[in-house]
């Protein structure tokens, strides 16, 4: 829709009255989601971490059973040393031969002995570790299905809001267009500075809408003959009258009907 400078001040407190009136219709969606995204974010990236620290301990399993093995076949290795040097001492020729390898045999059963200590480390550190592959298995199932389930709540909510949302979006730009872009502008700008993004709100019993500061009567006079924009000067919102008002949430509802 092309940009209109032709407006009248009052079609212009109307388009941002109706602004005003999609773009709170777009919040309340976004309301309904509330935290979902977050939390099936946060659920995906914990997750995804568990699945990792799955992965290195079943890796770290894995390299504690090659240690063992390797502990194993130092085991083997030393006992065919001492036996060959058991062969050995049937033949040597003297005393000092047969102390040499009295002092190999012996060097190869502390080798025994300190091997045979890690494999007994080394099956207590797996047996840790089941426990702790067994509680996060345990936690990730869990949290899987906390997972699915959040999920399955953002998709209901999407697919009953997402249409209409993105409806609701296009209209907002097709609204700001009609409007000069320094009201925009100021229409966002306070949208962002205010509580629950209402730039525009209607008179309502003697005060702007959400407040508690009465508007001067000659000033709502002023607002009631729709010739100039008109600001609370307490809030800095942009006020219209109550008959101007209820004569666009009439005509938006219309349309929000058409678009749900």
């Amino acid at each position: 829709m092309a940009k209109s400078k032709e407006l009248t001040v009052e079609e212009r407190l109307r388009a941002l009255y109706d602004l005003q009136l999609i773009d709170s219709r777009i919040d309340e969606i976004k309301n309904v989601r509330g935290e979902l995204p977050l939390e099936v974010r946060d659920l995906e990236d914990e997750v995804a971490g568990l699945n990792i620290r799955l992965e290195k301990l079943v890796s770290s399993l894995e390299v504690i059973d090659n240690d063992i093995h390797a502990k194993k076949n130092q085991i083997e290795e030393s006992k065919s040393l001492m036996k060959k040097y058991a062969e050995q001492q049937k033949n040597v020729r003297n005393n000092r031969e047969f102390n040499s390898l009295t002092k190999e045999v012996e060097f190869q059963e502390l080798e025994i002995e300190l091997a045979e200590k890690h494999i007994k480390e080394h099956k207590a550190q797996i047996e840790q570790k089941k426990e702790v592959i067994a509680e996060t298995k345990e936690r990730l199932k869990e949290r899987e299905n906390h997972l699915k389930h959040k999920k399955g709540e953002l998709d209901a909510i999407l697919a009953e809001t997402e249409k209409e949302e993105n409806a609701l979006i296009e209209k907002s730009k097709e609204y700001k267009q009609q409007i000069e872009e320094r009201l925009v502008a100021a229409y966002v700008r306070i949208r962002k500075n205010v509580k629950n993004g209402l730039a525009v709100v209607p008179i309502e019993r003697g005060a702007s809408g959400g407040s508690f500061f009465t508007i001067p009567p000659q000033i709502q006079v002023e607002i009631a003959a729709r010739k100039k924009v008109i600001t609370d000067e307490h809030s800095g919102r942009i006020l219209v009258d109550a008959q101007l008002a209820e004569e666009e949430k009439e005509k938006m509802e219309k349309l929000f009907a058409k678009l749900s």
